[in-house]
Protein backbone atom coordinates (compact mmCIF):
# COMPACT_ATOMS: atom_id res chain seq x y z
CA UNK A 1 0.00 0.00 0.00
CA UNK A 2 0.81 3.65 -0.55
CA UNK A 3 -0.35 6.96 0.17
CA UNK A 4 -2.44 8.34 1.43
CA UNK A 5 -2.30 4.72 3.64
CA UNK A 6 1.69 5.29 4.30
CA UNK A 7 2.67 8.84 5.18
CA UNK A 8 5.87 9.13 7.63
CA UNK A 9 4.93 12.58 8.50
CA UNK A 10 2.34 11.19 10.98
CA UNK A 11 5.54 10.20 13.28
CA UNK A 12 7.14 13.50 13.01
CA UNK A 13 3.90 15.50 14.56
CA UNK A 14 4.99 17.08 17.75
CA UNK A 15 8.23 17.02 19.61
CA UNK A 16 7.28 13.70 21.98
CA UNK A 17 6.27 12.17 19.28
CA UNK A 18 9.81 12.38 16.98
CA UNK A 19 11.11 11.59 20.57
CA UNK A 20 9.88 8.44 20.82
CA UNK A 21 10.29 7.15 18.02
CA UNK A 22 13.77 8.43 17.30
CA UNK A 23 16.38 5.62 16.37
CA UNK A 24 19.22 6.78 18.07
CA UNK A 25 19.90 9.18 21.34
CA UNK A 26 22.88 10.67 22.65
CA UNK A 27 23.50 10.35 26.24
CA UNK A 28 26.38 12.11 28.59
CA UNK A 29 27.69 8.49 29.38
CA UNK A 30 28.61 8.10 25.70
CA UNK A 31 30.97 11.19 26.07
CA UNK A 32 34.09 11.27 26.62
CA UNK A 33 35.90 14.48 26.97
CA UNK A 34 39.53 14.88 25.43
CA UNK A 35 41.46 17.60 27.74
CA UNK A 36 45.39 18.95 27.47
CA UNK A 37 47.50 20.42 30.17
CA UNK A 38 51.18 22.16 29.56
CA UNK A 39 54.06 21.61 31.97
CA UNK A 40 54.38 24.92 33.26
CA UNK A 41 51.40 27.00 33.47
CA UNK A 42 50.29 28.78 35.62
CA UNK A 43 47.02 30.04 33.74
CA UNK A 44 45.37 28.20 31.73
CA UNK A 45 46.32 28.79 28.12
CA UNK A 46 43.76 29.27 24.91
CA UNK A 47 43.88 27.33 21.94
CA UNK A 48 43.21 30.20 19.30
CA UNK A 49 41.96 27.87 16.63
CA UNK A 50 39.64 25.44 18.97
CA UNK A 51 37.69 28.52 20.46
CA UNK A 52 36.60 27.37 24.13
CA UNK A 53 39.16 24.57 24.37
CA UNK A 54 42.91 25.20 26.94
CA UNK A 55 45.57 23.83 27.92
CA UNK A 56 44.91 23.23 31.27
CA UNK A 57 46.86 23.72 35.00
CA UNK A 58 46.73 20.90 36.87
CA UNK A 59 43.90 22.94 39.07
CA UNK A 60 41.79 23.52 35.95
CA UNK A 61 41.90 20.03 34.65
CA UNK A 62 40.90 18.72 37.80
CA UNK A 63 37.93 21.17 37.50
CA UNK A 64 36.92 20.08 34.64
CA UNK A 65 37.50 16.19 35.60
CA UNK A 66 35.24 16.82 38.33
CA UNK A 67 32.48 18.91 36.27
CA UNK A 68 32.35 16.65 33.82
CA UNK A 69 31.65 13.42 36.21
CA UNK A 70 28.86 16.11 37.60
CA UNK A 71 27.52 16.28 34.20
CA UNK A 72 27.45 12.73 33.72
CA UNK A 73 30.18 12.66 30.84
CA UNK A 74 31.85 9.24 30.55
CA UNK A 75 35.31 9.30 30.46
CA UNK A 76 38.09 11.82 30.35
CA UNK A 77 41.33 10.91 27.75
CA UNK A 78 44.16 13.37 28.80
CA UNK A 79 47.25 14.61 26.67
CA UNK A 80 50.23 15.85 28.07
CA UNK A 81 52.50 19.25 26.82
CA UNK A 82 56.14 18.65 28.54
CA UNK A 83 58.49 21.82 28.69
CA UNK A 84 61.82 19.50 27.82
CA UNK A 85 61.59 17.09 24.26
CA UNK A 86 64.03 15.17 22.93
CA UNK A 87 64.30 12.74 20.08
CA UNK A 88 63.14 9.84 21.84
CA UNK A 89 60.50 11.32 24.25
CA UNK A 90 61.73 10.06 27.09
CA UNK A 91 59.73 12.48 29.40
CA UNK A 92 56.67 10.28 28.33
CA UNK A 93 58.48 7.60 30.65
CA UNK A 94 59.12 10.09 33.95
CA UNK A 95 56.38 9.41 36.75
CA UNK A 96 56.44 12.46 37.63
CA UNK A 97 56.43 14.21 34.06
CA UNK A 98 53.23 16.10 32.62
CA UNK A 99 51.02 13.25 31.36
CA UNK A 100 51.56 10.25 34.50
CA UNK A 101 51.35 13.30 37.13
CA UNK A 102 47.91 14.50 35.27
CA UNK A 103 46.60 11.19 35.28
CA UNK A 104 47.41 10.29 39.60
CA UNK A 105 45.79 14.28 39.86
CA UNK A 106 42.37 13.63 38.00
CA UNK A 107 42.17 9.93 39.68
CA UNK A 108 42.81 12.08 42.80
CA UNK A 109 40.22 14.04 42.16
CA UNK A 110 37.50 12.34 40.97
CA UNK A 111 38.56 8.65 41.74
CA UNK A 112 36.29 5.86 39.71
CA UNK A 113 33.29 8.29 39.28
CA UNK A 114 35.29 9.11 35.45
CA UNK A 115 37.18 6.43 33.13
CA UNK A 116 40.08 8.28 33.20
CA UNK A 117 42.01 7.66 29.91
CA UNK A 118 45.60 8.62 28.46
CA UNK A 119 46.98 8.79 24.95
CA UNK A 120 50.28 6.53 25.09
CA UNK A 121 52.12 8.25 22.07
CA UNK A 122 55.39 9.83 21.76
CA UNK A 123 54.30 12.98 19.52
CA UNK A 124 53.80 15.24 22.17
CA UNK A 125 57.11 14.19 24.01
CA UNK A 126 59.66 14.64 21.15
CA UNK A 127 61.73 17.36 19.84
CA UNK A 128 60.90 15.79 16.03
CA UNK A 129 57.06 15.80 16.56
CA UNK A 130 56.80 12.49 14.80
CA UNK A 131 54.85 9.30 17.25
CA UNK A 132 57.73 7.28 17.22
CA UNK A 133 61.61 7.20 16.98
CA UNK A 134 63.43 7.97 13.95
CA UNK A 135 66.38 5.77 12.39
CA UNK A 136 69.13 6.72 10.86
CA UNK A 137 67.17 7.75 7.70
CA UNK A 138 64.64 9.95 9.61
CA UNK A 139 61.97 7.04 9.31
CA UNK A 140 60.04 6.43 12.21
CA UNK A 141 61.09 3.01 13.25
CA UNK A 142 58.40 0.71 14.62
CA UNK A 143 60.05 -1.88 16.71
CA UNK A 144 62.27 0.77 18.23
CA UNK A 145 58.86 2.94 19.10
CA UNK A 146 57.23 -0.68 20.74
CA UNK A 147 59.90 -0.89 23.34
CA UNK A 148 58.83 2.92 24.56
CA UNK A 149 55.32 2.36 24.21
CA UNK A 150 55.44 -0.69 26.82
CA UNK A 151 57.27 1.44 28.94
CA UNK A 152 54.88 4.42 28.70
CA UNK A 153 51.53 2.18 28.77
CA UNK A 154 53.04 0.75 32.39
CA UNK A 155 54.48 4.62 33.52
CA UNK A 156 50.75 5.59 32.96
CA UNK A 157 49.06 2.19 34.17
CA UNK A 158 50.66 2.79 37.35
CA UNK A 159 49.83 6.48 37.77
CA UNK A 160 45.81 4.88 37.24
CA UNK A 161 44.62 5.19 34.27
CA UNK A 162 41.72 2.75 33.66
CA UNK A 163 42.09 2.90 30.02
CA UNK A 164 45.40 3.22 27.41
CA UNK A 165 45.00 4.79 24.07
CA UNK A 166 47.89 3.72 21.93
CA UNK A 167 46.93 6.08 19.01
CA UNK A 168 50.61 6.11 17.05
CA UNK A 169 49.25 3.52 14.43
CA UNK A 170 52.76 1.19 14.86
CA UNK A 171 52.16 -2.13 13.92
CA UNK A 172 51.99 -4.56 16.67
CA UNK A 173 51.75 -1.89 19.50
CA UNK A 174 48.34 -3.32 21.16
CA UNK A 175 49.94 -6.79 21.70
CA UNK A 176 53.30 -5.19 23.03
CA UNK A 177 51.15 -3.28 25.23
CA UNK A 178 49.12 -5.99 26.01
CA UNK A 179 52.04 -8.20 27.43
CA UNK A 180 53.58 -5.45 28.72
CA UNK A 181 50.43 -4.36 30.90
CA UNK A 182 49.94 -8.67 32.11
CA UNK A 183 53.72 -8.47 33.09
CA UNK A 184 53.61 -5.82 35.01
CA UNK A 185 50.67 -6.58 36.94
CA UNK A 186 47.47 -4.23 35.42
CA UNK A 187 45.63 -7.19 34.14
CA UNK A 188 42.97 -4.57 34.47
CA UNK A 189 44.08 -1.96 32.87
CA UNK A 190 41.83 -1.61 29.13
CA UNK A 191 43.34 -1.00 25.94
CA UNK A 192 41.45 1.47 23.78
CA UNK A 193 42.73 0.79 20.39
CA UNK A 194 43.35 3.65 18.00
CA UNK A 195 42.70 0.93 14.96
CA UNK A 196 42.15 3.13 12.33
CA UNK A 197 43.48 6.28 12.25
CA UNK A 198 43.78 8.11 9.28
CA UNK A 199 46.32 10.85 7.93
CA UNK A 200 43.94 13.83 7.69
CA UNK A 201 44.28 17.52 7.13
CA UNK A 202 41.32 18.09 10.04
CA UNK A 203 44.43 18.08 12.37
CA UNK A 204 45.76 21.16 12.02
CA UNK A 205 43.96 22.52 15.51
CA UNK A 206 45.45 19.99 17.60
CA UNK A 207 48.86 20.65 16.44
CA UNK A 208 49.09 24.09 18.25
CA UNK A 209 47.20 22.38 21.35
CA UNK A 210 50.24 20.23 21.59
CA UNK A 211 52.66 22.19 20.40
CA UNK A 212 53.47 20.26 17.66
CA UNK A 213 57.46 19.88 16.55
CA UNK A 214 55.95 18.17 13.24
CA UNK A 215 57.96 18.83 10.13
CA UNK A 216 56.31 16.74 7.26
CA UNK A 217 53.99 14.47 7.61
CA UNK A 218 52.79 11.03 9.03
CA UNK A 219 51.62 9.33 5.93
CA UNK A 220 53.95 6.25 6.36
CA UNK A 221 52.32 5.03 9.99
CA UNK A 222 48.43 6.99 9.89
CA UNK A 223 46.37 5.56 7.04
CA UNK A 224 45.75 6.79 3.85
CA UNK A 225 42.69 8.59 3.40
CA UNK A 226 41.08 6.93 0.28
CA UNK A 227 41.32 3.02 1.68
CA UNK A 228 38.51 1.45 3.38
CA UNK A 229 38.87 -2.00 3.37
CA UNK A 230 42.05 -1.62 4.63
CA UNK A 231 40.33 -0.27 8.14
CA UNK A 232 38.88 -3.65 8.81
CA UNK A 233 42.35 -5.51 8.77
CA UNK A 234 44.12 -3.09 11.37
CA UNK A 235 40.80 -3.49 13.45
CA UNK A 236 41.07 -7.31 12.85
CA UNK A 237 44.76 -7.13 13.97
CA UNK A 238 44.27 -5.12 17.01
CA UNK A 239 41.18 -7.13 17.85
CA UNK A 240 43.63 -10.76 17.66
CA UNK A 241 46.15 -8.77 19.83
CA UNK A 242 44.19 -7.66 22.90
CA UNK A 243 41.84 -4.44 22.01
CA UNK A 244 39.45 -4.15 24.78
CA UNK A 245 37.80 -1.46 22.15
CA UNK A 246 38.72 -0.02 18.89
CA UNK A 247 38.62 3.52 17.63
CA UNK A 248 38.19 5.27 14.44
CA UNK A 249 39.38 8.69 13.88
CA UNK A 250 38.45 10.88 12.48
CA UNK A 251 35.09 10.91 12.38
CA UNK A 252 33.47 13.56 9.84
CA UNK A 253 35.16 12.29 6.97
CA UNK A 254 34.85 8.73 8.05
CA UNK A 255 31.60 7.93 8.26
CA UNK A 256 31.49 4.96 6.39
CA UNK A 257 34.71 3.21 8.52
CA UNK A 258 32.55 3.58 11.54
CA UNK A 259 29.60 2.16 9.73
CA UNK A 260 31.86 -0.73 8.72
CA UNK A 261 34.06 -1.29 11.92
CA UNK A 262 30.62 -1.17 14.38
CA UNK A 263 29.16 -3.95 12.22
CA UNK A 264 32.08 -6.23 12.45
CA UNK A 265 33.44 -5.23 15.97
CA UNK A 266 32.54 -7.47 18.84
CA UNK A 267 34.18 -5.12 21.38
CA UNK A 268 32.80 -1.20 21.77
CA UNK A 269 33.44 1.30 19.20
CA UNK A 270 34.44 4.92 19.77
CA UNK A 271 35.23 7.83 17.60
CA UNK A 272 36.82 10.71 17.52
CA UNK A 273 35.37 14.52 16.44
CA UNK A 274 38.86 15.80 15.96
CA UNK A 275 39.92 19.26 16.50
CA UNK A 276 39.31 20.32 12.73
CA UNK A 277 35.92 18.92 12.59
CA UNK A 278 35.65 21.18 16.07
CA UNK A 279 37.20 24.67 14.77
CA UNK A 280 35.19 24.41 11.47
CA UNK A 281 31.88 24.84 13.27
CA UNK A 282 33.02 26.91 15.92
CA UNK A 283 34.06 29.65 13.04
CA UNK A 284 30.98 28.62 11.01
CA UNK A 285 29.04 29.56 13.53
CA UNK A 286 30.62 32.80 15.18
CA UNK A 287 30.44 34.07 11.63
CA UNK A 288 26.62 33.41 11.89
CA UNK A 289 26.38 31.05 9.63
CA UNK A 290 24.76 27.89 10.96
CA UNK A 291 23.32 27.54 14.53
CA UNK A 292 25.86 26.57 16.84
CA UNK A 293 24.15 24.40 19.70
CA UNK A 294 22.14 22.93 16.65
CA UNK A 295 25.18 22.10 14.45
CA UNK A 296 26.68 20.51 17.74
CA UNK A 297 24.17 18.00 18.23
CA UNK A 298 23.16 17.12 14.82
CA UNK A 299 27.32 16.12 14.13
CA UNK A 300 27.85 14.27 17.40
CA UNK A 301 24.78 12.82 16.84
CA UNK A 302 25.47 11.32 13.06
CA UNK A 303 29.02 9.80 14.47
CA UNK A 304 26.35 7.84 17.05
CA UNK A 305 23.76 7.25 13.89
CA UNK A 306 26.84 5.23 12.11
CA UNK A 307 27.37 3.10 14.84
CA UNK A 308 29.46 4.59 17.75
CA UNK A 309 28.90 3.75 21.04
CA UNK A 310 31.14 6.39 22.23
CA UNK A 311 32.20 9.53 21.37
CA UNK A 312 35.54 12.00 21.48
CA UNK A 313 34.38 15.12 21.64
CA UNK A 314 35.63 18.94 22.41
CA UNK A 315 31.79 19.50 23.48
CA UNK A 316 31.18 16.73 25.55
CA UNK A 317 30.55 18.47 29.19
CA UNK A 318 28.72 21.40 27.30
CA UNK A 319 26.86 18.81 25.19
CA UNK A 320 26.31 16.81 28.55
CA UNK A 321 24.62 19.98 30.24
CA UNK A 322 22.34 19.96 26.91
CA UNK A 323 21.43 16.95 27.35
CA UNK A 324 20.76 16.58 31.09
CA UNK A 325 18.57 19.99 30.49
CA UNK A 326 16.49 18.19 27.76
Amino acid sequence: MSFPHHRPRRLRTTPALRKLTAENRLAPADLILPAFIREGLTEPSPITSMPGVVQHTTDTLKRAAAEAVELGVGGIMLFGVPQVRDARGTASLDPDGVLNKAIRDVRSEVGDALVVMSDVCLDEFTDHGHCGVLDADGYVDNDATLEIYARMAVAQADAGAHVLGPSGMMDGQIAVIRQALEDAGHKNTAVLAYAAKYASAFYGPFREAVDSQLKGDRRTYQMDAANRREAILEVELDLEEGADMVMVKPAMSYLDILADVAAMSPVPVSAYQISGEYAMIEAAAANGWIDRRGAITESVLGIKRAGADNILTYWASELAGWLKES
